[in-house]
């Protein structure tokens, strides 16, 4: 067998290694780690199974709970071959890396499904000989070209209402309208806040309870309520992860944190901590970008970033302090680094951006709500998500120059922060979709419930009205879109990401 080498991060180097001729024509890679092949281990129970993302589309992890820290193995095999719940003799045994829980006194494992076949359905199961778990499948698509979908969902925190059940009713409810509408989606990308108390395994559970999360893959990203434990990182293993102390916010033992990065198709994805942001992990954290796009970003046509903190944030949270120091750190590095598109959190309430070009409007003719827009060099895009569970929900405020004079009206539409084309509360649960077609991304914010339960907030009185235009107009029905706009970008031609890094490279020095 051949083995080769793969660095995670500045973490220790795992080992991949295909499993007999078997495994090879399956299309699938084992990747082993600390853990031993478990035909014979102790039984130990699994609990929280997600299926994550992994460095590529033929890659995805498996991570989950166990009450014992014996030897255990995700099985995987081709859909097709699975019958009546039984594996094939031939199916591949991947070895998972347990290790002991800081939260509940448990263990935590994961394991990397590595190589897998494009258009491909595959059947899972993690345990042991005799102690396996459900049975759970998820689908590849094509591997090449320059076209897929995918989902990005705002702050489910469950618990933020007070009641669990209710917010884990609404996001479930979510992932299933989300899916049902778009079942090719390839990937289901976070906001951040999972769960709003860090390590309450009861609403770790709840969020987790949907098997859409074992079906389409799972991009985490780190919020405020998640950073402050172990779980968030117990939960989810994310690939290309540097772990370094700049990219936490506080004790890396007992918090959790971290950038990664991973390639799908056309598309680099990068994921940042912004829980920490002071003491120089801004800088911090634009250096890791710069170098995951230098080293990267030529073979993308677009580059997304991803994080918690909306720094064009349109609601409560406008003028934290966090927000008014990264419209300063942030807006230059991004449009000089060639990113096309910010997903964030945090905000509880939809906005779109005007296109930013270091940190200033681009065209300052471009119309609120443009249904197409052009980015060129150096052009941004913001986009903050709404609740996807319902749990929670911030109202928009006006613009007050008093607490940040560089954040003031749009004199386009003086109710608006001037860097927001769009924004939006209607106390509805929502989501956004990305299309990605060649060198076009079209956005989309959907509605994915109404005013009726499951909508908690609404339904416990936290707020008092519901539906468009401050609950003067009736809530409008499942999959209606609040808002939509195709950005054609200028990425994905070497040269022109190649200058994009050296004018970066240099605005940084």
């Amino acid at each position: 067998m051949k083995f080769h080498n793969r660095t995670q991060g500045r973490g220790p180097v795992r080992q991949r290694v295909a499993v007999g001729a078997a495994a090879l024509a399956m299309g699938v890679t084992a990747v082993f780690g600390s853990g031993l092949m478990a035909a014979h281990a102790d039984a130990a129970t699994a609990s929280g199974i997600i299926l994550g993302v992994g460095a590529t589309e033929a890659q995805r992890v498996v991570s989950w709970y166990s009450s014992a820290g014996t030897a255990q193995v995700v099985q995987v095999a081709p859909a097709s071959q699975v019958r009546n719940g039984e594996f094939p003799k031939n199916a591949v045994t991947i070895s998972a890396t347990v290790t002991a829980n800081k939260v509940n006194g448990g263990f935590n494992g994961h394991a990397v499904i590595d190589g897998l076949k494009q258009n491909t359905s595959y059947s899972y199961r993690v345990g042991t000989e005799g102690a396996w778990s459900s049975t759970y499948s998820f689908t590849t698509q094509n591997f090449n070209g320059n076209s897929f979908d995918f989902l990005f969902f705002g702050d489910p925190q469950i618990g933020s209402s007070g009641d669990v059940a209710k917010d884990g009713a609404g996001w479930a409810d979510t992932l299933n309208v989300a899916t049902a509408a778009d079942p090719k989606a390839e990937l289901l990308v976070s906001g951040g806040d999972q769960i709003d108390s860090a390590n309450n395994e009861t609403q770790w559970n709840a969020f987790l309870a949907s098997d859409k999360l074992r079906s389409y893959p799972w991009a985490a990203t780190i919020g405020n309520h998640d950073v402050g434990g172990k779980a968030y990182e117990q939960h989810f293993w994310t690939p290309n992860t540097d772990r370094s102390a700049p990219y936490y916010n506080g004790d890396v033992n007992t918090r959790s944190g971290g950038d990664y990065w991973f390639m799908y198709k056309s598309v680099l994805f990068i994921d940042i901590n912004s829980n920490a942001y002071a003491n120089g992990a801004d800088a911090a954290h634009i250096g890791y970008i710069t170098d995951v796009i230098k080293n990267h970003g030529a073979k993308a046509k677009h580059t997304v970033l991803v994080y918690h903190h909306s720094i064009y944030s349109p609601a409560d949270h406008a003028n934290d302090g966090d927000n008014k120091l990264r419209r300063q750190d942030f807006p230059t590095a991004f449009s000089k680094l060639g990113v096309d598109l910010v997903l964030q959190g945090h905000d509880h309430s939809y906005s779109r951006s005007y296109v930013i070009k270091n940190g200033k409007k681009a065209d300052p003719a471009e119309q609120p709500g443009a249904a197409a827009v052009a980015e060129g060099p150096g052009g941004v895009i913001y986009v903050t998500a709404n609740s996807a569970s319902g749990s929670k929900y911030y109202d928009i405020t006006a613009p007050d120059v008093t607490k940040d004079p560089n954040y003031g009206p749009d004199p386009l539409n003086p109710k608006s922060h001037w860097a927001n084309s769009v924004q939006n509360q209607e106390h509805v649960r929502t989501y956004v979709k990305v299309q990605v077609r060649g060198e076009k991304l079209v956005v989309e914010n959907i509605r994915s419930g109404t005013c009726a339960a499951p909508n908690a907030a609404v339904e416990l009185g936290r707020d008092s009205w519901c539906g468009p235009n401050d609950g003067k107009d009736a809530a409008l029905p499942v999959g209606s879109r609040v808002d939509s706009v195709v950005i054609h970008t200028n990425s994905g031609r070497a040269e022109e990401q190649e200058q994009a890094t050296a004018d970066a490279a240099a605005w940084l020095q």
